[in-house]
């Protein structure tokens, strides 16, 4: 399973990645810090969590094969999947899964009195383009008649090389998709045959290919780092060959060696063949320098873009913003309220009939508590290069919140792995920073907190802990 440098704040994440992990202390209204948030706290910080979602995850969990690194949900057909549209029999262990996927489509309540149409749809897995065509425009169909879905809605899939051939590829841009995230994960023929993946090197050039024939404008290219035997050299190939390809946007995650997967039978993480933390973070500064270079932004922990390409459904994650999930294994975020489904089919299934049968109830509440609505925004910002609004912060929580969680960060200001802006996002010296540690300067001199790229983002676990340090102590 893939992973980035920094955990989420639910164990379903519905992104594909799979993070580091971090201690995320469960946040209690009986703690004394966190009554003084709840009193400062304006009367609208739960606006964004009530909000009608506009984007939705799409769960389709079939693969060609498990990878040895994976511990998500998914079902694995067989490495003679069908890539083409052309084969006279659906699998019915997808259609099937498809139908169960409606159904709870169907079954879901929409418990708002107006509702904004989806400006997002993410289609993860899994690979979600070994599934028919036909078949995803069932569930676009269901979306657009359920929620409606704007005219220029980003509509991305996760899809891997060796899955898909050009009429497949035009017949899911006909219904709609407009974004690809493409799951290269390394350019090393023994790279890739090490991690279990069902394509090759030719395959991974195919699908660069079609990307570029069909005419695909916004596509963004998978990579791991800190695989077993990856050498610097092999990592240094696979972003060179990446940058060659242009894609619009790049994601690079660290592997993560977790219990119950073949890596985690056969590695301990630090120990050879995988890479030392020192060697895994020197993978990582190489991939901020070589695509920084080549003109990608790095605007997220993991995600690097050309201009204007940032993936705008993910940025409903990091924003903190509600969003519908649906499928094995996915989770939403709905009234405040964070709802995971079964990760085995047949738990799945009991699911649906339960929510057909109104045994279930994920609609949310207005009962939202502030201190980990407070450590959801610290950490969801600070995975991004825009970092966290400390004006906006200090409406919401108060002062005295924002003032400590500035003081806690003194060392790393003056150390460099915390940047602190002002309203002009220009990067305060330390000094600047010092005098402006009272009432008047927050959230004008000191505008905006970030982590540096890529020292900060290194130590992003530990500054994160830190800042819920401060909000629960």
């Amino acid at each position: 399973m893939l992973k980035s440098i920094l955990t989420p704040i639910f164990s379903t994440f519905p992104a594909k990645p799979r993070y580091r992990k971090l201690l995320c202390r469960a946040i209690s209204g009986n703690f004394n810090p966190i009554q003084t948030v709840r009193q400062n706290a304006a009367p609208n910080i739960f606006t964004t969590p009530q909000l009608p979602p506009t984007s939705v995850y799409i769960h389709l969990p079939f693969c060609r094969k498990r990878c040895h690194y994976c511990d998500f949900p998914v079902v694995a057909l067989g490495s003679n999947s069908p890539t083409q549209t052309n084969d006279n029999e659906d699998d019915p262990r997808i259609s099937n899964y498809i139908q169960l996927l409606c159904r709870e489509i169907n079954a879901s309540r929409v418990s708002f009195e107006s509702h904004s149409p989806l400006e997002t749809v993410f289609f993860g897995g899994g690979t979600p383009s070994l599934v028919p065509p036909r078949l995803v425009s069932s569930i676009l169909d269901l979306l657009k008649g359920k929620f409606g879905v704007t005219s220029d809605a980003e509509i991305s899939m996760e899809m891997d090389p060796g899955t898909f051939d050009v009429k497949k590829m035009e017949e899911f841009m006909e219904l709609g998709v407009n974004r690809v995230s493409l799951g290269v994960q390394a350019f090393q023929e023994q790279l890739l045959k090490a991690c279990g993946r069902a394509h090759g090197v030719d395959e991974v050039n195919e699908a660069i290919e079609i990307m570029k024939s069909c005419g695909v404008e916004n596509w963004s290219l998978d990579l791991i780092s800190s695989l077993p035997n990856q050498t610097p050299q092999m990592w240094e190939e696979s972003l060179k060959l990446t940058i060659e390809a242009q894609p619009n946007h790049v994601s690079v995650y660290d592997l993560q060696v977790e219990q119950g997967t073949k890596f985690g039978t056969l590695y301990t993480p630090g120990e050879f063949p995988l890479p030392t933390d020192v060697q895994s973070a020197d993978f990582y500064r190489t991939a901020s320098r070589m695509l920084s270079g080549a003109g990608y932004n790095h605007y997220e922990i993991s995600s690097y873009c050309q201009d204007g390409f940032e993936c705008k459904h993910n940025f409903t994650y990091w924003i903190n913003k509600p969003f519908y999930g649906f499928g094995l294994g996915s989770a939403s975020y709905v009234r405040g309220m964070r709802f995971s489904r079964p990760k085995k089919m047949g738990g799945y299934i009991n699911f649906v009939r339960s929510l057909e049968n109104g045994m279930v109830d994920y609609t949310g509440n207005t009962n939202i508590n502030v201190g980990d609505l407070a450590s959801d925004i610290v950490m969801l910002s600070l995975r991004t290069a825009a970092g966290l609004n400390l004006k906006s912060f200090r409406c919401a929580f108060g002062y005295s919140v924002v003032a400590s969680l500035c003081e806690a960060y003194k060392p790393f200001i003056e150390s460099g792995h915390v940047l602190c802006l002002n309203e002009q996002r220009r990067v305060v010296t330390a000094d600047e920073f010092n005098a402006s540690l009272n009432e008047d300067g927050i959230g004008r001199g000191l505008a905006y907190i970030r982590l540096s790229d890529p020292d900060g983002f290194l130590l992003s676990n530990e500054l994160i802990s830190i800042a819920f340090g401060v909000i629960a102590p």
